[in-house]
């Protein structure tokens, strides 16, 4: 596959099926060196907490639910103000910011309480920065490559989510025990990806461009036209109208249902290393794993979802977690944690960027970013119950108990969420 830069003043032409968007790349820069950071902190975490920390399988279970579920809370509320304003650019900016504050914070935090509070300003920062960056990438795109320009990004960024844990790895080779060093240098990368941001990705205004797009159409028809549409553009609203909307609920009512049964990724992994008794030196190279399969997936399925549609692809990436599960709660042997991890990279590649294109296209251009943050909102919700529950699960069956139960569940509502999904595909191009 090629992929070229496409001028984002050209996007009107929309003529090159294969060309990907200047703003879409460095986004995907940001969200690389943002990763790098987020994630050699997420590869020692779970044993930080339970291993140097000494707290329990369910202390963890707690702090993994805040890790997923509190951008739940300010979401919506960063899609609300990046089209209320018309500046998704420094919305995004002031979330990113904020997570990278957090690495640093993690210097002096040692108690649950602590870790807890660190862990949930990151999450803040982060549902603040989602629904804004997705909505520069959809205004950057044309309709019919959204799923490309989303695989696009999502490969940068995990590129990034790869790095990191090795990064980990090599800090705590070189520096055993050293977890410090891990969130100093993480700290320096989440700087430099708020300035990559601030300094070179452009403040793409969607409602402006459009009012000015319909006053140029305006004029060219021998309509009345204020000056070429150069006056302020329309406020955008949010409400529960948009909710309501028959076609996102849809979406909405399956993300939920699936949410709720996706277990977090520590989780995995701590099963696998406890099952398999990895060394712990090498437990970050399990996200190393996932995040491999992420990266070399990304933009094959994200161009996959361009043709057979988004939803089907966002289902057949559930397939793949299910199978994961499956694989988890199994026997023992290093090819089985090869597969699993595999099997887990494939889910995120199909359902990330496919959940916010999907979303995207489900509601008015004015509201995208409320429309993309209200479908990360119900995730992070239903993400943050899944890892309360399973820590339940966990201390009451252990691992491979609490991986069965998850499976069956699993299973039983991908009939219903193909219902709600597959439909979608045939309304939304």
């Amino acid at each position: 596959m090629y992929i070229t830069l496409r001028d984002d003043a050209t996007r009107g032409s929309r003529t090159g099926r294969t060309r990907v968007a200047t703003t879409v790349l460095l986004l995907g820069v940001v969200s690389m060196l943002t990763d790098i950071s987020s994630e050699s902190v997420s590869a020692v975490l779970p044993l930080y907490i339970t291993a140097v920390l000494g707290m329990s399988p369910l202390a963890y279970g707690f702090v993994d639910g805040i890790y997923n579920g509190a951008s739940a809370v300010v979401r919506l509320l960063g899609g609300w103000l990046a089209d209320r304003g018309d500046h998704p650019k420094w919305v995004a900016a002031a979330g990113y910011g904020l997570s990278a504050l957090t690495r640093i914070a993690l210097l002096p935090a040692h108690g649950f309480a602590a870790i807890t509070a660190v862990v949930t300003v990151d999450r803040l920062g982060k549902g603040l920065r989602t629904a804004p960056r997705d909505a520069l990438i959809a205004e950057a795109s044309p309709p019919e490559a959204l799923g490309r320009a989303f695989g696009v990004h999502r490969a940068l960024d995990t590129f990034g989510a790869l790095l990191g844990p090795l990064l980990a790895f090599v800090l705590l080779a070189a520096l055993p025990g050293s977890y410090e060093s891990v969130f100093v240098v993480s700290f320096a990368f989440a700087v430099l990806g708020v300035a990559v941001l601030v300094l070179l990705v452009p403040d793409l205004r969607p409602r402006r461009a459009r009012a000015r797009s319909s006053g140029a159409t305006d004029g060219a028809t021998g309509g009345a036209t204020d000056g070429a549409g150069t006056g302020p553009p329309p406020r955008a609203r949010v409400s529960v109208r948009l909710v309501a909307d028959r076609r996102l609920g849809r979406l909405l009512v399956a993300a939920a249902l699936l949410g709720v049964l996706t277990v977090g990724d520590g989780f995995l992994y701590l099963a696998l290393q406890r099952r398999d008794d990895l060394a712990t030196e090498f437990f970050p190279l399990l996200y190393v794993g996932t995040n491999v399969a992420y990266m070399a997936l990304a933009i094959p399925l994200g161009r996959l979802s361009d043709r057979v549609g988004r939803g089907a692809v966002f289902l057949g990436g559930h397939l793949a977690l299910l199978a994961a599960y499956l694989v988890a709660a199994g026997p023992g042997g290093s090819w089985v944690v090869v597969v699993c991890l595999l099997l887990l990279g494939t889910f995120y590649a199909a359902t990330d960027g496919a959940l916010a294109a999907l979303s995207a296209r489900l509601v008015p251009a004015a509201v995208r970013a409320s429309g993309i943050a209200t479908a990360q909102t119900v995730v992070a919700a239903a993400r943050f119950v899944s890892s309360i529950g399973f820590g339940l699960l966990w201390v009451a069956l252990g691992s491979g108990g609490a991986l069965w139960v998850v499976a069956a569940g699993l299973a039983v509502v991908l009939v219903p969420a193909v219902l709600l999904v597959r439909p979608l595909d045939r309304v939304v191009a």
